[in-house]
């Protein structure tokens, strides 16, 4: 596979560094760059609030009824 660079600042900086004598080609002078630079964040789904969770539910309109069961206090004895 052949990467041809098209901008010569890109080109000038690759030689640069490789007159230091610290990088003995290219692959060594951008393994070194992309090494150094911290991966881009991964995109995170936007944490949602509990109308827009309930909403986008697999289970919205398929006519599941759910009820509340009241639940009264129990009498406590002394």
């Amino acid at each position: 596979m052949t990467i041809e660079i098209h901008q010569p600042e890109i080109e000038a900086l690759i030689r640069q560094q490789m007159a230091t004598g610290a990088f003995p080609d290219v692959e060594a002078v951008l393994l070194h760059a992309l090494k150094s630079v911290p991966p881009p964040a991964a995109k995170t789904k936007p944490k949602q609030n509990l109308a827009d969770f309930l909403m986008e539910s697999p289970l919205r309109g398929s006519g599941i009824v759910i009820e509340r069961i009241k639940d009264y206090p129990v009498p406590v004895e002394f």
